[in-house]
């Protein structure tokens, strides 16, 4: 039987097959020793995305004691459901990240982890608790790699189209919706992915949209 350790796009917890291709964390350990979860699912606001390889480490899942290992379809899924790119195993993606939230301007000076964990893993949180109301945006305004929601079912924006999400994968594009639509991204983020972050999408998008790939 699957671990509940499949991240969805709003941030939510699944037991499901799919592993993914990123892996990540939430700040430490919140399950208990049958690997089950506690009620709260996070242990910080350090929300983290890691490779699901990285110089050889290999490690049981889920030990006590430990921090919950968490699994995502793609970088697209984790950045949405309110993680960032891990200073250790992804420095070069951290950094661009931070370049592009100052490209745009979101911080004053260089942003440090506790700034952006605050600001995303913060939004990330609040959504979960219930603590604030969805925001109804266009989403011809996202930019790719952004993800919205329409009647609780999550879709990615890539190249002027909306592709539903699954944990197998993307489905066929659609065309954007005229009407407002849930944000689901971070704001923080959704102004990185403006100011030039190109995150990695799970390879089902770039099949469905005859591409050799898409970053």
């Amino acid at each position: 039987m699957p671990l509940q350790n499949r991240v969805d796009p709003f941030g939510y917890i699944h037991a499901v097959s799919e592993r993914g291709t990123f892996m990540g964390n939430r700040g430490g350990c919140f399950h208990r020793p049958d690997q089950t979860l506690k009620p709260t699912h996070w242990a910080s606001r350090q929300w983290i995305i890691c490779q699901l390889e990285f110089k050889g480490r290999q490690r049981e899942l889920m030990q006590p004691g430990l921090y919950t290992e968490l699994f995502f379809l793609d970088e697209v899924t984790a950045l949405t459901a309110g993680h960032r790119p891990c200073y250790e195993c992804r420095r070069e993606r951290a950094n661009a990240f931070r370049d592009a939230l100052m490209a745009r301007a979101v911080f004053s000076e260089r942003p440090r982890a506790a700034a952006l964990n605050d600001a995303i893993a913060g939004e990330a949180q609040a959504r979960l608790k219930g603590k604030t109301a969805p925001e109804f945006v266009s989403a011809r305004d996202l930019p790719d790699g952004a993800m919205f929601a329409v009647d609780d079912n999550a879709c990615a924006v890539w190249r002027g189209q909306a592709y539903p999400w699954s944990f197998q994968g993307y489905g066929p594009a659609r065309e954007l919706p005229g009407e407002p639509v849930q944000r689901l991204t971070p704001q923080v983020t959704v102004e990185a992915l403006h100011g030039g972050y190109a995150p990695d999408f799970h390879e089902s998008i770039s099949r469905l949209a005859g591409s050799r790939s898409a970053h």
